[in-house]
């Protein structure tokens, strides 16, 4: 299992806006219109990652946690379909379903949006505030497959209570580490 760590961008950049279909719903979802009144949480994930679905379990706990705060989670897979058809729309929607994701799963098609967000891995994670700066960029926790540590979501949560709370996150922020996005060639 390959291991790619995220591309720690500069806290403060803005949001890109995107609009991208929600295999869920089927509606095209825009950031602009869906962002959080507190925060938005965007992470890119894709459905056949031994790191994803090693946190699955709490990126749903997480978002049933702090959407009633004012945070918007937001998933987004950006993964080549033609050499990962596991990663395709209609899977994506089972996937989403089997998972009881409580937030929009968006497909990237074009991967204009994990390149606007130099995405690089699975799970890749941003937290914004409420005016779509970003304020953490980074992994959930120290756990990943394999290394017998628990799925706490503890990094991500300090994060988004320090946001809720007006207070600025001092804590080292280190980088996500997953699969690497399956870019098209």
């Amino acid at each position: 299992m390959a291991r790619t760590p995220s591309n720690m961008i500069p806290l403060g950049t803005a949001a890109p806006d995107f609009n991208l279909l929600d295999v869920v719903s089927g509606k095209i979802i825009s950031l602009t219109d869906a962002k959080g009144k507190k925060g938005t949480v965007l992470f890119f994930i894709c459905n056949h990652c031994p790191f994803v679905i090693h946190v699955n379990e709490q990126l749903v706990k997480l978002a049933n946690n702090y959407q009633s705060k004012g945070i918007v989670f937001i998933a987004i897979s950006s993964n080549d379909v033609e050499n990962y058809p596991q990663d395709g729309p209609d899977l994506m929607k089972i996937h989403a379903k089997e998972n009881n994701y409580p937030f929009p799963y968006l497909y990237d098609e074009t991967q204009e949006v994990a390149k606007a967000y130099d995405a690089a891995c699975t799970p890749d994670n941003y937290v914004f505030d409420a005016d779509l700066k970003l304020v953490y960029r980074g992994q959930l926790d120290g756990s990943r497959p394999g290394n017998e540590k628990e799925v706490t979501g503890k990094d991500l949560r300090h994060a988004l209570d320090c946001l809720l709370e007006g207070k600025e996150n001092r804590k080292l922020q280190k980088p996500s580490m997953g699969c690497g996005i399956k870019w098209k060639t």
